[in-house]
């Protein structure tokens, strides 16, 4: 395969948890995953990697992104231990209004495991220290040098939907500067790389995010292939389900597949057109 056809899928997971329920991967299910991927000889790229390969620079044939939406505890104290030991980083993308300050915790410090649901309560009740990362746990993954931290906005809010809708792209236009001055608050940096928080976007936040200095923009699509030259602010992302390491390892070679990669998601981009007919 030439470089310029190389595609590396984008992971996007939420929690790794022994808790059931949507979106969560328990711990076994991740540690087959990743060990599927060191047999195979795969490597998990930083978003820097990730930034040069789509500027042309090809990275290596069996690379990944493994990316982690809104910064959850679990991914501290289930995900990062298995990251480690089977040698792979990722990405978390933060929301910066959820994250506290308080002692690093460890497995049996931690509150219970939550679903995903009780999460969402959790946050919406005003106790996110319960289920989010706190900042020393952040500092900590950080200076391992096995995970990194971006945007994800500071409070991961729909104002698309929201009664004064009309004023959405000013609330975007507050979210983003709110977010990047947190990450600079509390880890001296933020970079070009974004998360929209549940998926949404329209040209107008494109926009947006690009002149408050973000170029490389996340999204929830799955159906689409990230190669050298692929358009920055259009990432593409499939969500790993709670299944085994061999299943997770099908997905991701047809997701790089030069021929049978496009062919899978023009067929499933059908389906869905024909969902929306019905």
């Amino acid at each position: 395969m030439s470089d310029s056809r190389r595609t590396v899928p984008v992971l996007m997971y939420h929690h790794v948890t022994p808790a059931g329920g949507m979106i969560n991967v328990s711990p076994g299910h991740f540690e087959a995953q990743l060990a599927w991927l060191q047999k195979k000889g795969y490597q998990s790229l930083s978003t820097d990697q990730f930034a040069a390969h789509l500027n042309g620079q090809a990275a290596p044939a069996r690379s990944v992104l493994i990316t982690f939406d809104d910064g959850y505890l679990d991914n501290w104290l289930y995900a990062f231990p298995l990251l480690k030991k089977y040698g792979f980083k990722a990405t978390i993308f933060l929301v910066t209004s959820w994250n506290r300050q308080g002692p690093v915790r460890t497995l049996d410090q931690a509150p219970s495991a939550f679903t995903h649901h009780e999460c969402e309560q959790r946050i919406e009740q005003g106790h996110s220290d319960d289920v989010i990362m706190r900042w020393s746990e952040i500092e900590q993954a950080l200076a391992s040098g096995v995970l990194e931290f971006h945007s994800h906005t500071h409070t991961h809010t729909r104002w698309d939907l929201a009664p004064d809708a009309t004023r959405k792209n000013d609330h975007m236009t507050r979210e983003l500067q709110q977010s990047r001055e947190t990450l600079i608050q509390h880890l001296g940096a933020v970079s070009e790389h974004f998360c929209w928080p549940q998926g949404y976007f329209d040209p107008d936040y494109v926009r947006i995010a690009q002149q408050a200095g973000f170029r490389y923009l996340y999204t929830t699509r799955a159906f689409g292939q990230n190669r050298p030259g692929t358009d920055p602010a259009h990432i593409y992302r499939f969500a790993v389900r709670n299944t085994s390491g061999e299943s997770v390892g099908r997905r991701i070679k047809v997701a790089a597949h030069p021929v049978i990669g496009p062919l899978f998601n023009g067929w499933k981009q059908w389906k869905r057109s024909l969902r929306g007919q019905a």
